[in-house]
């Protein structure tokens, strides 16, 4: 046993010329720089924000269809719900049952038209999901990096945040991550629900350390879909309509596949059109079903992979089920049939929430998601009508473009987690607690 040295040093006792109370002018100075920051951050989200929605309502960038979307395909859809059965006869119908309570929630402000209510609330959880980023920032392994990345790179996707409803499923899937390292089972709540809102949020899980963690999430995540699936069973009629219309999609022209299919177009390698279907502007023609099937085989090969890693990967830290959720969801989006505008949304969330964490291997990843999205902004609303529709040189540029940046970006962001979190056996094996 090893003993106190008795030589050892005993405290000094303060000064009688110390002055009797610290100096607190320090800390104010800091306080007060941090109360300019949160400031500046508040008065940034309302410029900017006000932008979008100024957008919106005066159609810059040509956003008529995105604001015809809430005004007439989201309110379409609220009439038949309040009927309490879901809209499957309408081909554009592909969301999960709890998808219903967005789509009724502007009922909460009966004193709104439904298009103000409807982006109102969107607005809302757009500030929500600023607010839990700035919070989870305070942990002592946090950073602002995340908030900073969520409060200027939506604004770069014009009007079409306020106009969709990813921003709510978005807020599923940020609070289910971020509830996760403390609060396994309410992250698992979280991401049930948001699964039954639009089936991605539950990808969050992938990365959650092994143990009881994983087992209380799962279970939490499970128990909470089947109980809000039988709420809506019992209340709605033809709750899995959704099913039929989602599995008959094509392959939209947005998509990796629908790239390639319009550079094939644009040197007249191929004779095939684009046709407004399952509302998206789809490809028709030979090879097109092919390619469907292709990207479904893509989807099935990556999540594999993500499998893999779950096995192989002997290693976590804090940041590591964000990383691996912002990993998943990228390839969940490049392998789609359908990689609409709004999808980067998702990728924008995850991405900030890997920032909030200085542990995080994604760093590069998140920022060059930004990128991304001022791409997929000039795909679409900017040159979308005139350039990429009509296959001309530009908009063939523009998109395949993006859609290299987005599979560049998916592949690093699988490599960089790999070699964070997979070691060889002789290293030493650490798991989050």
């Amino acid at each position: 046993m090893t003993s106190t040295s008795s030589t050892a040093v005993q405290p000094t006792a303060p000064s009688k010329t110390a002055p009797a109370t610290p100096d607190r002018r320090g800390s104010f100075e800091t306080a007060l720089r941090g109360r300019g920051t949160l400031l500046g951050i508040a008065l940034f989200w309302l410029a900017t924000r006000a932008a979008m929605l100024w957008m919106l309502v005066h159609d810059v960038g040509h956003s008529t269809n995105t604001r015809v979307e809430v005004s007439v395909t989201y309110h379409n859809w609220y009439n038949v719900l309040v009927h309490w059965t879901m809209p499957h006869d309408d081909v554009m119908w592909q969301y999960p049952p709890a998808a219903a309570a967005v789509f009724l929630s502007p009922d909460l402000l009966p004193f709104l038209t439904y298009f103000q209510a409807f982006v109102a609330l969107t607005v809302l959880c757009d500030a929500v999901i600023l607010l839990g980023l700035l919070r989870v920032a305070r942990r002592d392994d946090g950073s602002m990096a995340g908030a900073v990345m969520w409060l200027v790179a939506l604004p770069l996707m014009m009007a079409t945040p306020f106009a969709r409803y990813d921003i709510h499923v978005t807020l599923f899937a940020v609070f289910a991550l971020l509830c996760m390292r403390g609060r396994p089972r309410l992250g698992g709540v979280i991401a049930g629900i948001g699964a039954m809102v639009k089936v991605w949020p539950l990808l969050t899980l992938l990365g959650v350390p092994r143990g009881r963690s994983t087992r209380d999430a799962i279970v939490a995540a499970a128990l909470s879909c089947v109980a809000l699936l039988g709420v809506f069973a019992l209340l709605f009629k033809d709750t899995l309509g959704f099913l039929g219309n989602q599995g008959n999609r094509g392959v939209q022209v947005e998509s990796l596949g629908g790239s390639a299919l319009m550079a094939a177009r644009r040197l007249d390698l191929w004779p095939g059109r684009t046709n407004f279907q399952y509302g998206a502007f789809e490809y028709v023609g030979p090879y097109v079903s092919s390619i469907a099937q292709a990207s479904v085989g893509l989807t099935v090969i990556g999540f594999l992979l993500l499998l893999l890693w779950r096995v192989k990967a002997n290693r976590w830290s804090s940041a590591t089920p964000f990383d691996a959720a912002l990993c998943a969801i990228l390839v969940f989006t490049v392998t789609s049939r359908v990689i609409s505008p709004q999808y980067m949304i998702w990728l924008l969330g995850l991405g900030a929430v890997c920032l909030t964490s200085k542990h995080t291997t994604q760093r590069p990843v998140a920022w060059l998601l930004v990128v991304t999205t001022g791409l997929t902004t000039l795909v679409f609303p900017v040159f979308y009508d005139a350039e990429v529709l009509t296959t001309s040189t530009l908009g063939t540029v523009l998109l395949c473009s993006r859609n290299a940046l987005l599979l560049f970006v998916t592949v690093w962001s699988g490599v960089r987690l790999w070699k964070a979190t997979v070691l060889p056996k002789s290293a030493p094996r650490v798991e989050a607690a």
